[in-house]
């Protein structure tokens, strides 16, 4: 089995020895070069599994160097090393497709830790794209385009912050991530920062000593431990209060935790992700929010975009969770009529994809077991369009209260017109019996 060839890119001799020496001990062969256009020549001659570059070089910047390896036919995972503190240029390289970082001076713990996460990339991504279309549905460029961004941000170790409206799916995303990177052998652990009482986060993102405070009868992991070699993912980041912030930013740039009552730093090797359906941009202009905190944890941006944007994905979403909801075949689970579906790619999807899961797992108790119609589905009035309404006045009552006296009217307006005739009055508003049957009960008109 061949060894794995590391290229070393460094000016000072003493560095470079240094990594030949730590590489060569992890079995690793390695090449040197003195600036970037020795680097660029061995690059076109040599098949490397990986590159460690200084940022300043004689002849220009790293980052020169990482951009020229991303136009290789097969891009490798580079790394960056630059000054203690430096953290403008170890961001920029990660935002142009650095897989890491490490800081002088090396740490060699960190950099072992990093020689083999980007050893382990696999070369395998076609498959594993193929896999992700089954978890991340639809056709749509703009689906094809965030799997492609996925299967590249899975080769590399910057944070991602993923951004969307609520249920559009950003776990889903993020667990994709973690799944295609060198990672997924580890755990991946998600948290909702917006559930965690203020007063305990300290303890449950770094976790605590025993007798550190009234209450710890023993020493506590936090998340970041629970996370060690695998992903971390915050979701609702924006809710996390000024004090922790202060706090992650420096579990973040310095890869080490101090668990409450502790003394000394532990390392941590963790893989950033996170997520909100808030503005950070607005929150960092009217304070609540650390600016520099948020230049760490958006490296890399990826928008998650909301289902009335992608609206062809519909049909593969609706097959998808009906055969979740019903456990059923595809011969044996029920489908939707041409109206139904009209209509759902008429409605915005305030929920998202997770509105979707519920309207048809009510259409799912409502429908007559042969196919469901538009009826069956229920959907809400489209409040958008009622709101800018000039007939709605906010002053004399919610939307919601507006919106059930339009409906009562028209149903009453339709039930005198045909003599309360049920039967008819379902046919002219376009309702089936049972359907109308059930809003009459909701507006209590079924007396």
């Amino acid at each position: 089995m061949n060894k794995p060839l590391a290229l070393i890119v460094d000016d000072e001799p003493d560095i470079r020895e240094l990594l030949e020496i730590t590489l060569n001990r992890m079995n690793i062969q390695t090449c040197c070069a003195e600036n970037i256009v020795s680097a660029k020549t061995l690059l076109q001659q040599k098949s490397f599994d990986l590159c460690l570059t200084d940022m300043n070089l004689p002849d220009g910047n790293g980052l020169e160097l990482v951009d020229f390896i991303q136009t290789l036919p097969v891009p490798i995972p580079v790394a960056v090393i630059t000054a203690h503190g430096n953290m403008e240029s170890a961001i920029l390289a990660m935002k142009k497709g650095a897989f890491d970082f490490v800081s002088k001076p090396v740490d060699l713990p960190a950099l072992k830790l990093l020689v083999n996460n980007a050893l382990k990339l696999s070369d395998a991504s076609p498959a594993k794209e193929r896999r992700t279309r089954h978890t991340l549905l639809g056709e749509s460029l703009i689906m094809q385009q965030i799997r492609a961004k996925i299967e590249k941000l899975a080769r590399s170790q910057a944070p991602v912050y993923i951004s969307g409206e609520s249920g559009s799916g950003k776990e889903l995303v993020a667990k994709l991530i973690h799944q295609q990177s060198s990672r997924s052998g580890h755990a991946f652990v998600a948290i909702n920062c917006g559930a965690i009482p203020h007063e305990l986060m300290e303890s449950e993102f770094f976790g605590h000593k025993k007798g550190s405070f009234t209450g710890a009868l023993s020493d506590k992991k936090g998340f970041f431990q629970a996370a060690e070699g695998g992903t971390l993912f915050l979701d609702e980041v924006a809710d996390l209060p000024l004090s922790l912030q202060v706090k992650l930013l420096r579990a973040i740039q310095e890869k080490k935790i101090r668990p409450v009552g502790e003394q000394q730093e532990i390392p941590v090797d963790i893989r950033l992700l996170s997520a909100t359906h808030k503005n950070l941009s607005d929150m960092v202009r009217d304070g609540s929010f650390r600016q520099d905190l948020y230049y760490r944890i958006n490296v890399i941006d990826l928008h998650v975009p909301p289902l009335r944007e992608r609206p062809d994905d519909i049909p593969a979403l609706v097959d998808h969770i009906l055969a979740k909801l019903t456990g059923a075949g595809k011969q044996d689970r029920p489908t939707l009529s041409t109206s139904a579906f009209a209509a759902l790619r008429q409605y915005r999807f305030p929920g998202n994809v997770r509105e979707l899961e519920n309207i048809l797992e009510r259409a799912l108790a409502l429908y007559d077991g042969n196919c469901i119609e538009r009826d069956d589905l229920n959907l809400p009035v489209d409040v958008h369009n009622v709101a800018k309404s000039p007939e709605y006045d906010p002053a004399l009552g919610t939307l919601e209260e507006h919106l059930e006296k339009i409906e009562r009217k028209a149903i009453t307006l339709v039930l005198e017109e045909n003599e309360w005739d049920k039967a008819a009055a379902a046919k002219q508003l376009g309702l089936s019996f049972r359907s109308l049957s059930y809003r009459l009960k909701k507006l209590e008109m079924d007396n």
